[in-house]
This record gives structure tokens, C-alpha cells and sequence, in this order.
């Protein structure tokens, strides 16, 4: 298999389970339509990767070095002043 990760569009529609062999095997196929980028084939396991957060939201804030840093990080109750239209 020839290891490439740029396939026009013809060349991975007729070649198709090499796209996806390359796609597990070298990581995401960039296919191209008239010459520009059209999609992206990811392997099911770079595709899952990019759908779960590594660490949850709540966790990532708790973890900052910002946490204890005394920074105040709470949003002002303040809703502005009003306007006379």
C-alpha cells in the first residue's frame, strides 16, 4: 500500500478500502475535490478520541493553576445600566 494521506476524489472513490486501510494505519486521509480539500477519513478510534473530552469541564477548572491562585473568577451580578430609548 502506498502510504499518502491525499487522495482526489476519483482515486478514493475507486480505491475506497485502501482509504480506510490508511486511514487505520497512518491516521486521517484528506480526499480532494478539483483540487481543494473536500473531506477528512478518520479511523474509528481517532474519530472516538476526537468526540469524548480527555477530562470533564468541572475537572479541568478544578485542576487550574488558576484555582488557587486567589484570582477572583465569579461572574459580577451587575446587569449594566439602562438605557433611554
Amino acid at each position: 500500500m502506498i502510504k499518502k494521506n491525499i487522495w482526489p476524489l476519483r482515486d478514493a472513490k475507486n480505491r475506497f478500502s485502501q482509504v480506510a486501510k490508511a486511514a487505520v494505519l497512518y491516521g486521517p486521509q484528506r480526499v480532494t475535490k478539483n483540487g481543494k480539500d473536500s473531506v477528512v477519513i478518520l479511523s474509528a478510534k481517532d474519530y472516538e478520541q476526537l468526540q469524548k473530552p480527555e477530562i470533564e469541564l468541572v475537572s479541568f477548572f478544578k485542576k487550574s493553576p488558576l484555582a488557587g491562585s486567589g484570582i477572583d473568577v465569579t461572574r459580577s451580578q451587575d446587569r449594566g445600566r439602562s438605557a433611554e430609548l
